[in-house]
């Protein structure tokens, strides 16, 4: 390992950006107005930063083969307990890295012309910065306590980004939910590091320690550990059952949606379990809990998806969808396979939100996609690469995401889980459907009226087509052996010990006309049903699959309503009547003791003289029958 300072500035580079947009927002709001463009460079310019280091320490690393590490200073250190500021830029963090940074900083560019003209746009770019920065605190981090404080700046930075527009209540709520939801998975990932120390003995926590010792910890605490670590995975990444706060996350304005959906924040949970790969290498059982849950989530989210009618909700379902293909690959110990879907992944959704983004403006804010339909605009550019970003979702060769959702189908097929490979099969027929389904309504149905050409700005579609490359030719860097190439990015991540692919080329080819031919029936059914389909008689969110199940309505009734009830027994019962009661009650005894007791401090000489004289009366008595007188 290689000592650097290097480490610290990408993580600071956007932080110093959040506090110079955040002090020059408050001199904009309480003295004179600042140009937007003082906060578009500022905002745009420390991601930038950020990236070009990451780069810098990427092509060291590619020349040298080294790891990087920088301890800041001793943060805490109790007893056998030592946590250290410290970094890590092992070729996995380096990796994340690199696509966080250029992604968020192509985001960042995309805000500026989204975002144009909003009395908040230096705030907006405050939190921007920060959410950036605590992702790659989060990514960087030497142990899983520095993990924990950048997980945490991602829950807090997104629900102010979701609850941008404070003034409507709905978004109040549907930044809460995401909180709470995400609360929830936080409490499993502490007890699972707690769990995680004194299972290995109480060593140092940092990963390279924890990984040297992970022979101490009995199976028994391990299986713990990884479940609770698993949790909190669970809420960051939206998988059941903690996903119900996703969709909602909609509410925030679209830069942000294409942050946490893409690159940031729900991939930190698959992250987190590429992190623990010595970990979870250890306990297969959790492993193949993980990739069931992930199949289910993924099959879930594309079935409540072919329902939607709003475009951000669709992708929001297909975001949880993608996410679950994720989990199944490092669940089955594939975690290259895993962390290559997301890597792809992040090309395509930022694409594809930006790009629905756009059209929202350009038609007004409007969000459901029969609506959109109607009052269709020419949107060249923005047409041309959401189509890529639909092909590339639906595994249609020779995108990006075909080559990273093919190699998770076969891990599942080669180790024997046949009922995931048939959910996920069946899945990304669905996902060739509904996001099909969207592109035809969007695009090809017809609207019967003439549509006019809407200028959409340079900061909004330069993103787009460097985002389009990408999701075109990402999925290049990891070709596999049986198209002719080297697995570029296994390679790279060689240090995670990953399963690998050992089939017959044969078997492959049989698997990749199949998931091919797969896809290719969904976009079919999509086509004969909504290339022609009349766009003012709307679909409408109904049914079992329109309610979305009625995951939320039960768990409002079994969490929302009995913690009210809760609350109001504690409230009106057991403070009011029983806590207060008792105090005030004894208060009163108090009070009227004290005023019968002060009906004797009267301020009458006669009534004292009266009492002297029955005193001195009783002592005479006393005296007179002790005395014997």
């Amino acid at each position: 390992m290689i000592d650097t300072s290097l480490l610290v500035w990408i993580i600071l580079a956007p932080l110093l950006g959040a506090i110079l947009n955040g002090g020059i927002y408050f001199y904009h709001i309480k003295k004179k107005p600042v140009p937007q463009l003082v906060f578009s460079i500022i905002g745009t310019g420390t991601p930038l930063i950020a990236f070009l280091i990451t780069l810098s320490l990427f092509l060291n690393m590619v020349e040298g083969g080294i790891t990087y590490k920088q301890e800041l200073f001793t943060w805490l250190s109790i007893d056998s307990l030592h946590i250290t500021m410290g970094f890590l830029g092992d070729n996995l963090a380096i990796f994340m890295s690199m696509f966080v940074t250029f992604v968020g900083w192509l985001i960042h560019i995309y805000a500026i012309g989204y975002m144009t003209g909003d009395n908040g746009f230096g705030k907006f770019f405050a939190y921007f910065n920060l959410f950036l920065s605590s992702m790659l605190i989060l990514v960087l981090a030497d142990n899983p306590v520095i993990l924990f404080i950048g997980w945490e700046g991602v829950g807090v930075c997104s629900y102010l980004l979701i609850a941008f527009y404070y003034n409507n209540k709905d978004n109040v709520i549907a930044g809460n939910k995401a909180f709470i939801a995400n609360r929830v998975g936080d409490f499993g990932f502490i007890l699972g590091i707690i769990t995680l120390f004194f299972a290995l003995g109480e060593v140092n926590l940092s990963f390279t320690s924890l990984e040297a010792n992970i022979s101490n910890a009995s199976t028994g605490l391990l299986l713990l550990s990884g479940f609770l670590l698993f949790v909190g995975a669970m809420g960051k990444s939206a998988q059941i059952p903690l996903y119900v706060w996703l969709p909602d996350a909609m509410a925030g304005p679209t830069p942000i949606s294409a942050l946490i959906h893409a690159a940031t924040m729900v991939t930190a949970g698959v992250y987190m379990v590429a992190r623990f790969h010595f970990l979870y290498s250890g306990i297969e059982e959790i492993g193949t809990f993980i990739a069931y849950i992930g199949a289910f989530s993924a099959l879930l989210a594309a079935v409540i998806a072919t329902r939607q009618t709003d475009i951000k909700k669709i992708l929001a379902y297909s975001t949880m969808s993608q996410l679950g293909y994720m989990f199944i690959a490092v669940g089955l110990g594939f975690y290259s396979s895993g962390l290559f879907h997301v890597f792809t992944h992040a090309f395509f959704k930022a694409m594809l939100f930006m790009g629905a983004g756009g059209m929202i403006i350009a038609l007004h804010h409007e969000q459901n996609i029969f609506k959109m339909a109607q009052h269709r605009a020419q949107l060249p550019i923005i047409k041309a690469t959401f189509f890529i970003g639909v092909l590339a979702i639906s595994g249609v060769p020779f995108l990006s995401g075909f080559f990273s959702k093919d190699a998770i189908l076969a891990a599942a097929f080669q180790e024997g889980q046949y009922l995931i490979w048939i959910i996920a099969m069946f899945t990304a027929f669905l996902t060739a459907f509904y996001m099909f389904r969207m592109f035809f309504i969007l695009f090809i149905a017809p609207n019967k009226h003439l549509e006019n050409y809407v200028y959409t700005s340079k900061t909004i579609t330069f993103p787009l087509v460097i985002l389009a490359m990408g999701a075109i030719g990402a999925g290049y860097l990891n070709l596999p052996t049986v198209l002719g190439g080297e697995h570029m990015v296994d390679t790279w991540l060689a240090m995670l010990n990953s399963n690998k692919i050992h089939m017959s080329h044969l078997t492959e080819w049989i698997l990749m006309i199949l998931s091919v031919a797969v896809a290719s029936a969904g976009i079919f059914v999509a086509y004969k049903k909504y290339s022609e389909f009349d766009v003012f008689k709307p679909e409408e969110e109904t049914g079992l699959i329109g309610n979305k199940f009625y995951v939320d309505e039960l768990y409002d009734r079994i969490f929302v309503q009995f913690s009210k009830k809760v609350s109001t027994f504690i409230d009106k019962t057991l403070d009011d009547k029983i806590i207060d009661g008792f105090i005030m009650g004894t208060c009163n005894q108090f009070i009227t003791f004290g005023k019968k007791v002060a009906a004797l401090q009267n301020a009458n000489v006669r009534f004292y003289a009266t009492f002297m004289l029955v005193g001195m009366s009783c002592v005479f008595v006393y005296l007179y029958i002790s005395l014997g007188l």
